[in-house]
């Protein structure tokens, strides 16, 4: 498993959900985890809140040895004023993800706050 100091940095907001899908794919929990800030916050749906990076880093780790795999969605441009950029991709299955990054000290960018599902499959006409 690399070292985090070893990892891409995320010198832009587009770059963190390119950098979880990579990086969920290659087994690397500890590495998904550090995408988010210390105190970040996942909503990972059906009103389980993780709080921290040490559950989110738990949480990842479980969805690893689960096998399931991300696939690369439709991202839409972040939306930036100043060090925050809000984030999103329409995924395959028609879901909608939403994030919140902050610009880092460094100048790097980390998730805050993620949603994994802001919409669900798309509403059929009636």
């Amino acid at each position: 498993m690399p070292d985090q100091t070893n990892r891409p940095h995320a010198c832009d907001p587009q770059d963190l959900e390119r950098l979880l899908v990579f990086r969920q794919n290659a087994g690397d929990a500890e590495g998904m985890a550090a995408l988010y800030e210390p105190q970040a916050v996942l909503d990972a749906g059906e009103g389980h809140l993780l709080h921290g990076r040490e559950a989110i880093r738990q949480f990842f780790r479980e969805l690893v040895a689960s096998g399931r795999k991300f696939d690369l969605g439709e991202q839409q441009p972040a939306l930036v004023c100043g060090d925050l950029a809000l984030t999103s991709t329409r995924c395959r299955n028609g879901s909608v993800t939403a994030e919140v990054a902050r610009r880092q000290p460094n100048g790097t960018w980390l998730w805050a706050l993620d949603k994994f599902s802001i919409s669900g499959w798309p509403a059929t006409e009636s």
